[in-house]
């Protein structure tokens, strides 16, 4: 059974960063056809945020491009997401999320409907 352990997150203030971690357990991290995170809080709709391939193609939604990063360490089986220039909206539930479909091409679209995914982080920012 694929697992993906989150890590990391937390609170900052507006304009400060973060880094958030996800390490694929049982599952070589570049079997996973797109990887990346979602984010949501209960009642609320469900947002691809960032997503990278096995090729190592990236997409992000717009309300994040150009300040957060997507990136992958295949020697530590992992995948980080750099969060820099916070705003007080990207308070939410972060989810590391993977899907193995080859009939849908790997974005933020997606991942929102993902085979497998981690226990969730929070993410807090002030203002």
């Amino acid at each position: 059974q694929v697992r993906l352990v989150e890590s990391g997150g937390g609170s900052a203030q507006a304009g400060g960063a973060l880094r958030l971690s996800c390490e694929a357990v049982s599952i070589y991290i570049l079997n996973i056809m797109c990887i990346g995170w979602f984010r949501q809080t209960p009642g609320k709709e469900r947002e691809g945020v960032a997503t990278i391939d096995r090729r190592g193609a990236t997409d992000y939604a717009d309300s994040v491009k150009g300040r957060f990063t997507i990136s992958r360490d295949n020697a530590n089986n992992s995948i980080y997401l750099d969060m820099t220039g916070l705003q007080p909206q990207d308070t939410n539930v972060y989810f590391c999320a993977g899907h193995s479909s080859t009939s849908v091409a790997c974005g933020v679209k997606s991942i929102r409907t993902p085979n497998y995914r981690g226990q969730g982080t929070q993410v807090t920012v002030s203002s």
